[in-house]
């Protein structure tokens, strides 16, 4: 039962409302000895059914009007944040050699910015045959492969092999140990995105996995001028289905000119910008534009607010993730948490064991 209603009953069981209505429902007179009925009566009965009316209005409570939902209530919204997350590092993403042949932009990892945690490198590929990776060893950490033109193929000393085209995602966990090939599987140049991202001490020496995702399969969502694609994480109200074993939040914006983003990052989590195509305002609305290629670290706040003042679209990932707080030390394709974890791990590596028994004898068909 309702307030109104409670406190309604509790006026109406009073004396002087239960003997009017007492006296109401025992009159039982024909009709024509009611209407010979007094004058001052009727009037009194009249004048106790307005009181009573005029209780009832007065015990009602006032109803707000219903909240209207718009698109802007959401995981990002259209208002800008009273504190937001600044750029307070950036640097340009230059191209340098890395496997046989082929040709990266490595912005994490390089001796300007070691390592961002729980992230290790992040590197813009461009790749064409014959070029590419050949066999390698990882140990230690997770590698996130986003194509963004043509196509790669890989496959394991464990006999897994796949083919990732552009959209496409592969969230590889290395763990205890794997040998694989990435290289090109189509003609022309081949383009993308590679993450690595650190996992804690208690999983790096677990089997390892795979995460594949067509682009097809991939979360999407848009509002005001901007695309999303979340490969991990959740933005505009819409959830990825990738298991992030390192929380991880992961997404490809994309924005129109003349619009702008406010999306939410998780307190205490680090977080980058890494600019695809175009340029755009990072931060805050005063700064300076960036262009592409440039990797933009954050400082802390309560989310990103974005810009898009060009006359061209803006492309960029937003990057973010909580930061595991542990010791990193890393030799190439290894990454454990003590120099003797990483003698250990090119020790099995060598001699074939804990995790590398099939090194020896696998070799890929690339």
């Amino acid at each position: 039962m309702t307030t109104t209603m409670m406190r309604l009953r509790q006026h109406l069981s009073s004396r002087i409302y239960t003997s009017a209505i007492a006296r109401i429902g025992n009159n039982r007179l024909p009709l024509q000895k009611q209407l010979r009925t007094s004058t001052a009566r009727t009037n009194k009965l009249l004048l106790l059914l307005l009181v009573l009316l005029v209780l009832f209005l007065l015990l009602i409570p006032t109803v707000p009007p219903a909240r209207v939902m718009s698109s802007s209530s959401s995981a990002a919204s259209s208002v800008p944040f009273e504190n937001p997350r600044s750029v307070v590092k950036k640097l340009l993403a230059e191209s340098q050699p890395e496997g046989q042949g082929a040709t990266v932009r490595r912005s994490i990892g390089r001796h300007e910015l070691r390592n961002l945690d729980p992230f290790l490198m992040l590197d813009e590929f461009s790749v064409s045959k014959p070029a590419g990776f050949p066999d390698h060893p990882h140990r230690g950490f997770e590698t996130v492969t986003y194509m963004l033109e043509g196509a790669f193929t890989h496959q394991d000393f464990a006999g897994h092999k796949g083919t990732i085209r552009t959209g496409d995602v592969q969230w590889m966990t290395a763990g205890r140990g794997i040998v694989h090939s990435e290289m090109p599987a189509a003609d022309g140049v081949q383009k993308g995105l590679q993450l690595w991202i650190n996992l804690s001490s208690k999983d790096k020496m677990i089997e390892p996995k795979y995460q594949e995702l067509q682009s097809k399969d991939i979360s999407r969502a848009e509002k005001d001028g901007v695309e999303v694609r979340i490969i991990a994480g959740e933005a505009f109200g819409v959830r990825s289905p990738v298991y992030t074993r390192t929380p991880t939040m992961y997404m490809d914006f994309t924005m129109r000119p003349g619009s702008q983003l406010h999306q939410p990052v998780p307190e205490g989590w680090n977080a980058f910008v890494y600019i695809i195509d175009g340029e755009g305002v990072f931060g805050r609305e005063t700064s300076a534009p960036v262009s592409a290629h440039h990797c933009l670290v954050l400082g802390p706040g309560d989310g990103l607010s974005v810009w898009n003042k060009s006359g061209a679209p803006l492309r960029f990932a937003l990057v973010a993730g909580q930061p595991l707080g542990e010791p990193v030390v890393q030799h190439g394709p290894f990454v454990m948490n003590t120099r003797a974890e990483i003698q250990q791990a090119m020790e099995d590596f060598y001699y074939g064991r804990n995790g590398f028994e099939r090194a020896q004898q696998w070799s890929s068909s690339a």
